[in-house]
């Protein structure tokens, strides 16, 4: 049986590390592809896949960014590591800081994070600051921190967050044997499709893949700052990971879209919720809101007839529903109580 390595064991090759580098792994990558058994052919679509990425060490894609920011990080010298985070990231920052014996502080916009995000930041031992305001000014506030003091900022303005991020592509690449037709996924501050579209572009270069994907884009109508042209100073969404009014990536992000051929587009949170009890029910796969507004938006465009039948797609997963599921509780029927003995359960259940 192959031995499974983390991301700067498996691509060290395509990353900027060097001997000096610490080992640093949860293991994190290798994340599964898996092919729709339902939605796919619901939508008149062949092949339509589903990059899992909820089933990294924290349960986000942040992990292949964080391994390199981190490692980077420690190779420098640096003890203590700095975010600002609507969840993911703190979590992310927080695992493997603790994993490092490093000191992690983490700043939040104050009553727009996720609980179980929260409780992953703070079971890791991370020093949770909530700021009032949004994440904009969070993390305006951790970049003048990391500027003035000692503390390594590793939030995805870090390059080297990005540099882990790409591998994701090249997982992609890899499992296919080619680069998809249309890459999907969600866009909130920017720069996982940013990574996306460098690793594809890297990997073709190289001659591992032939063609380049479509990158296709999704935000919250609420959170758009993209589509409209406009930063968005009071960013609303169910889909709390994507809630950001001014990515830090937006360069990156229109760069990827346009190169690519491809679009950024909004979608409502009552399309990302049906999506995401869609995916649940007809998939097994349990994502969180803002992982599911990738999937309401090639719905849209599928319906649309604005994706080729016989393509190949791939919508990335980016977070475990487990993240966030309050959301998804409010759009399910909740538990049947009951007294009595299976004959009571059986007419209840009209079996």
């Amino acid at each position: 049986m192959s031995q499974r390595l983390g991301v700067i064991d498996r691509y060290r090759e395509w990353l900027p590390v060097t001997e000096r580098t610490p080992p640093v792994s949860l293991l994190e990558g290798s994340t599964p592809l898996l092919p729709s058994r339902t939605i796919g052919a619901a939508l008149g679509l062949r092949r339509l896949y589903f990059k899992y990425e909820g089933l990294n060490p924290t349960g986000s894609f942040k992990d292949r960014g964080m391994v390199v920011a981190v490692a980077k990080a420690m190779e420098e010298g640096a003890r203590v590591l700095v975010c600002a985070s609507t969840g993911n990231t703190s979590a992310s920052a927080a695992a493997y800081a603790a994993s490092q014996r490093l000191r992690a502080i983490v700043v939040v916009p104050a009553g727009e994070i996720a609980m179980n995000k929260l409780s992953q930041a703070l079971m890791y031992g991370a020093k949770v600051v909530a700021l009032r305001g949004n994440f904009d000014g969070a993390l305006a506030v951790v970049r003048e921190l990391a500027a003035t003091y000692p503390v390594a900022l590793v939030n995805s303005v870090n390059p080297h967050r990005l540099e882990g991020q790409k591998t994701a592509a090249f997982e992609i690449v890899d499992a296919l044997g080619d680069a998809p037709d249309y890459l999907v996924l969600p866009v909130g501050n920017a720069g996982n499709i940013t990574a996306y579209w460098r690793g594809f572009k890297e990997y073709h270069a190289a001659g591992r893949c032939r063609v380049l994907p479509r990158m296709v884009g999704a935000q919250a109508e609420g959170a758009a700052p993209i589509v409209k042209g406009r930063v968005f100073k009071r960013p609303r969404t169910v889909a709390s990971a994507i809630r950001i009014g001014n990515p830090a990536s937006w360069e990156g992000a229109t760069l990827a879209r346009d190169e690519s051929g491809g679009l950024i587009d909004a979608v409502t949170d009552t399309e990302i919720l049906q999506a995401q009890i869609w995916l649940a029910a007809s998939e097994g796969l349990f994502a969180e809101p803002a992982s599911c507004a990738p999937l309401a938006l090639l719905a849209r465009l599928a319906r649309e007839g604005r994706v080729e039948k016989d393509s190949t797609s791939v919508v990335v997963l980016t977070g475990s529903g487990l993240k966030d599921p309050d959301a998804a509780l409010n759009n399910v029927e909740p538990p049947i109580e009951l007294d009595g003995d299976a004959r009571a359960l059986a007419k209840v259940l009209k079996l």
